[in-house]
């Protein structure tokens, strides 16, 4: 399988991008949304996920520019701040709205999930 990470916080993404190699996820990662519209630009993704807040071009945004682009990617949204409106929206535009900190293991069951539904 083959993720895109996207968060604005460079120490945590690569951080999680290493994490997720180890158990055997191809995982890229950027700290933008404009960065990662290039990435998926020039390659195919299972499944993105997303930082809700961002500088300049955040996650809810980003989620619908890159379905437009892979319609059959799947999307995971985390939060480090998120509010109510955030979780609203979230939950309906991507199977999972997660919370940081988060353990990777419940980010793999959800990666799992997500691409087996």
């Amino acid at each position: 399988m083959k993720v895109l990470l996207v968060d604005d916080e460079k120490e945590f993404v690569s951080a999680l991008a290493e994490r997720l190699s180890f158990r055997g996820v191809d995982a890229h990662w950027t700290v933008s949304g404009e960065e990662a519209l290039k990435m998926a630009n020039d390659g195919r993704y299972d499944l993105a996920v997303l930082d809700v807040k961002m500088p300049g071009l955040g996650g809810i945004e980003l989620r619908k520019r890159l379905h437009e682009m892979h319609p059959g990617m799947r999307f995971i949204f985390l939060t480090g701040h998120g509010s109510q409106e955030d979780f609203k929206v979230g939950s309906e535009e991507a199977s999972f709205y997660l919370a940081k900190p988060l353990k990777i293991e419940a980010l793999m069951e959800k990666i799992k999930e997500t691409l087996n539904r």
